[in-house]
């Protein structure tokens, strides 16, 4: 098995479909499935079923899983050695961030890059899933929490404070809520992420039992711009409230735990030059403008 069939085989078995893995690839689905077929052929044996639910390993495409995520491991390992030793200011660098923080800070920042550095690409992706960098899938990540991941390097850049937020048509119609009544009577916008890890929902450290989730969301711009239109109140960063213009509630109260953020990347990828200058510049971009 080459390098080539190795990666369409671990695509189709981690996204478990020819669409899926085509798209992982940047191919079609026709090559993928033509490609597994041969390698079935050379190997004379059958690596995958069709299911209802996808494709599924057979007992022989487990073991040969095993092997394929070793030689990958090992085709990653050295193209992070070689891109490591890489002083060219020029090619691609994959950025991956939460859409809050790539908005307000890293697009001004990629736009001052290209002024500085125009041989330099940066492919951005906003998610809050996080994605992959041992496998590659990003380069530079800019998360608010640091990876458990103890091969990655991580340096914490900023952290911010995080208070209590609603709209100006919001107090008017329903007023402010009082600090240590739960938020009796009143309508919240909670981060969806943090619902689904089973905890129950606090604001400013504060149980929120007598009050009513209006709206649960995947991001925090998405947080921001529910609170903005009304739907209820809300904890932001600071900046982030002040920079949709919402009207602080308890302002001398805030969260006991800051939003942090952290840059991340592979330690083998923090001697190439364009990562150096992509980092740089992010980084200075977080910490300067939300001061």
């Amino acid at each position: 098995m080459n390098w080539d069939d190795t990666r369409i085989f671990l695509a189709l078995s981690r996204e478990a479909s020819l669409r899926g893995a085509a798209r992982a690839l940047g191919v079609d689905q026709a090559t993928v499935g033509r490609r597994i077929a041969a390698m079935e052929r050379d190997l004379g044996a059958k690596l995958f079923l069709r299911a209802s639910d996808g494709y599924l390993l057979t007992p022989a495409g487990e073991s040969a899983l095993a092997a394929a995520r070793r030689m990958e491991s090992a085709a990653l390992e050295l193209q992070a050695k070689i891109d490591g030793q890489d002083e060219a200011l020029s090619g691609t660098v994959r950025v991956t961030s939460t859409d809050s923080i790539a908005i307000d800070f890293l697009i001004p920042a990629v736009a001052a890059l290209h002024e500085a550095q125009p041989g330099i690409r940066v492919d951005l992706e906003a998610s809050s899933q996080m994605l992959n960098l041992t496998r590659r899938q990003a380069d530079i990540a800019i998360r608010n929490m640091k990876p458990e991941n103890p091969d990655l390097f991580a340096r914490r850049i900023a952290q911010w404070p995080v208070a209590l937020f609603a709209s100006e048509g919001y107090l008017a119609a329903r007023g402010e809520p009082a600090p240590n009544t739960e938020f009796a009577g009143h309508d919240l916008v909670a981060y969806k992420g943090y619902l689904d890890g089973g905890k129950g929902l606090t604001l400013l450290d504060e149980p929120t039992r007598q009050g009513r989730i209006a709206a649960a969301l995947n991001s925090s711009l998405l947080v921001r711009r529910a609170v903005a239109a009304g739907l209820g109140i809300g904890e932001m960063p600071v900046y982030m409230g002040e920079k949709e213009g919402l009207v602080r509630l308890w302002p001398g109260r805030t969260r006991k735990a800051n939003y942090e953020v952290w840059l991340v990347t592979h330690p083998d990828l923090r001697g190439t030059a364009r990562v150096r200058a992509v980092a740089k510049f992010l980084t200075e971009a977080i910490q300067g403008a939300a001061d």
